[in-house]
């Protein structure tokens, strides 16, 4: 069972769904494109509030044009030891400059989870059955320490805005 979650908790539900050839977006869903559909259908109209799924080799820049009108960008996390959705996060972020939701899919683990939030991810698709206890259970540490600037801010202020020690 996949569970959307938040800073704020669990989501009671959610709208999109990620298309294939035997399951479609039926009334009240929203559709999650591959790359390439949300760009052949971006061309096609002017519409907005798109919901696209980048895969792991996704060139994320071919997105810029069309950044105002994604509502979601799901990152795929095919495998835990896969780390590329951490530098398409880093991207969209910080140097595209993408405000709107962004969300982690696949195999998103509890430990991964605060260095997701640091490269931008707001809301994580967990299947994960010890994820989804801890997370239930709100027990979701945090990193103590971290020398290289992050999406998200810390909160803290002062000097060596690249070096950072959190509150323990």
């Amino acid at each position: 069972m996949t569970r959307i979650w938040t800073e704020n908790g669990f989501a009671d539900s959610d709208a999109w769904i990620v298309e294939t050839d035997e399951q479609k977006a039926g009334e009240g869903q929203r559709p999650l494109l591959d790359l390439e559909a949300f760009l052949a259908a971006a061309s096609d109209t002017n519409d907005g509030d798109f919901g696209v799924l980048l895969k792991p080799a996704d060139d994320v820049r071919r997105l810029a044009p069309h950044l105002d009108r994604l509502a979601l960008v799901a990152v795929a996390f095919p495998a835990f030891n896969d780390g590329r959705g951490f530098s398409q996060a880093s991207l969209l972020r910080d140097r595209l400059g993408y405000q709107g939701e962004l969300r982690a899919v696949g195999d998103v683990l509890i430990d991964q989870i605060p260095l997701m939030q640091r490269t931008g991810f707001d809301s994580f698709a967990v299947t994960n059955a010890t994820a989804l206890k801890r997370l239930a259970d709100r027990h979701l540490t945090g990193i103590a320490e971290h020398y290289q600037p992050a999406a998200r801010g810390d909160g803290e202020a002062g000097a060596y805005s690249w070096r950072r020690r959190a509150a323990v």
